[in-house]
């Protein structure tokens, strides 16, 4: 609403306000260009304009002037610098073209990008030429109104912020264009430092969203691969392979030893296919017996068996629309392996005690740790059901034939542990890295996470050292030193090479080993900083 007349007391946020500014936009008498004119209300004055403005022949009167009232704090946001982020892209919308054109002026003293449209049709046209952060809008005008152009805007520029600005405001139209989603709801004659202040808010909102979006889609573009760590060649050739299987809808074997990750490469595959926003679901197979199996699988219906005492949907119609992923398949039983068969070449699953088949869309990923070529031949495993399931096979890697990840490993879970368990880890010790780089790991990437967790867990300093060892890593006080061991491989296969190239992989080696830190590295190959750094310039590391 617009109040005129004395300014009246408001209670908000820092209590009692008895003098409210506003600027109001006119132009000057000895020209065009628009500016601002301040004029101070006061319950305790009966004169509500300064100087200034008392003595300009175009000074509206108290009678006229208006309070803005808007959706926030009558306090300023403090602007940013224009050289912090790049300059907001405004659009500007008003059948007053003059009023339009003192607000891009405004705004633009202050760095933003403006662009005017003095029709709200010319206005939606730039809406669905252009991009814009902010969209500042008068509501009422002749062939399209401000709600229209903030429905345009909600459709075409989802990131966007609108800003409604009327001379007309009523509680009721303020409601709705809030409720439609405008960023705030603004009274003419506009405060320009008010209108700054909000355009600054609406640009930090565009700009924090557009960042969101553009976080998920670099994300989306890593694969999904939080928990999946690796830059050496193998782990390399398994991200090529689900960069060109993740968008179909192939079945997938993922196969590997116990602890390589099976698990976390299905949900990468989901996370980056066109499923992403279904289900994923995971079922253990080694872990139940035939009929429970069967019952997680394709549910059953009230008194299938006993304890039955009500239906039940299984993974598969869960699971529609997204993914299942099966672990430890080469443990299913033989007829379990039969229905699973069906259910892949039908698209129909029966549920336990029912002769009614439901269709499901469900794409299946599966893996184990098992030869299911020596289970086939065995027996113990379907041969149909095994081309079924390898459409494409995956491959993990033991973590020793990608120990070239375990720095980068050991960096991934210090951080995701030190802030899971809130304790202020800084670093690990070369003497620790050392002993982890040594160690065989038999259980791969999950016995080194439940390591480095167990050391962050137990550390007391903020560095993780021998001392946070657990017990199976830990050596005795006197025992022997260890040879130092090649981490590409035997030193036998170094013998006649140039010794440029040698020293060149033990430098690299090194690094590799300090996780970077050149400090640290210097020191293990005894040599100074500067001699290390000419090295690496000069091996291109």
């Amino acid at each position: 609403m617009v109040l005129s007349g004395p300014a009246p007391t408001q209670q908000g946020f820092d209590g009692p306000l008895s003098r409210l500014a506003t600027n109001v936009l006119h132009r000057e008498s000895r020209g065009t260009r628009p500016r601002a004119i301040w004029r101070l209300h006061s319950e305790a004055r009966g004169d509500h304009r300064p100087s200034a403005c008392r003595s300009h022949p175009l000074s509206p009167s108290p009678q006229s002037a208006g309070i803005i009232v808007g959706m926030v704090s009558a306090e300023k946001a403090p602007v940013r610098p224009a050289s912090e982020r790049p300059p907001a892209r405004v659009l500007i919308i008003d059948n007053d073209a003059q009023h339009a054109q003192a607000v891009s002026e405004s705004l633009e003293r202050v760095g933003y990008r403006c662009t005017v449209a003095t029709s709200g049709a010319e206005g939606a046209k730039q809406i669905e030429r252009e991009q814009f952060e902010v969209i500042v809008t008068d509501l009422m005008m002749n062939d399209v109104g401000g709600l229209e152009i903030l429905a345009h805007a909600k459709n075409d520029l989802p990131d966007a912020e609108v800003i409604l600005v009327t001379g007309h405001g009523t509680v009721p139209s303020a409601v709705t264009a809030m409720q439609q989603g405008a960023f705030n709801y603004l009274l003419k004659p506009l405060d320009i430092g008010q209108l700054r202040a909000v355009v600054e808010r609406a640009a930090e909102s565009a700009e924090l969203r557009r960042a969101n979006v553009e976080l998920h889609r670099r994300l989306d573009e890593r694969f999904g691969f939080e928990g999946v760590v690796g830059t050496s060649p193998k782990m390399n050739d398994v991200i090529n392979l689900l960069k060109r299987i993740a968008p179909t809808n192939a079945t997938v074997l993922i196969q590997g030893e116990t602890g390589t990750g099976k698990e976390l490469v299905a949900q990468a595959i989901h996370q980056n296919s066109p499923r992403k926003n279904k289900p994923f679901v995971a079922l253990n197979c080694a872990a139940l017996s035939e009929n429970i199996l069967e019952s997680e699988l394709f549910g059953h219906v009230k008194g299938a068996f006993t304890d039955a005492s009500f239906d039940r949907v299984g993974k598969f119609e869960f699971a529609h629309g997204g993914t299942l992923f099966l672990d430890e398949v080469g443990d299913m039983p033989l007829a379990t392996q039969i229905k699973l068969l069906r259910v892949l070449e039908s698209g129909e699953i029966t549920r336990v005690g029912s002769n009614d088949p439901i269709k499901v869309n469900v794409r299946l990923l599966s893996a184990t740790n098992r030869h299911l070529e020596q289970q086939i031949a065995a027996g113990t495993f379907r041969n149909d059901l095994y081309h079924r399931l390898k459409v494409v096979t995956v491959t993990l890697p033991r973590l020793t034939e990608r120990s070239q990840d375990i720095p980068l490993l050991i960096e991934h879970f210090m951080k995701q542990f030190a802030k899971r368990h809130e304790k202020p880890v800084k670093s690990m010790s070369t003497a620790a890295r050392r002993r982890l780089m040594a160690y065989s790991w038999p259980g791969n990437v999950r016995e080194l996470r439940n390591t480095v967790e167990s050391m962050v867990v137990v550390d007391v300093d903020g560095v993780l050292d021998l001392d946070d060892l657990p017990s199976e890593l830990a050596e005795p006080a006197d025992a022997p030193p260890k040879p130092a061991e090649a981490a590409s491989g035997d030193l036998g296969g170094l013998v006649g090479k140039p010794l440029a190239e040698i020293e060149r992989l033990f430098v690299a080696e090194t690094l590799r080993l300090t996780a970077g830190n050149r400090e640290e590295a210097a020191a293990l190959l005894g040599i100074g900083e500067r001699t290390l750094y000419r090295k690496i310039k000069e091996f291109g590391l």
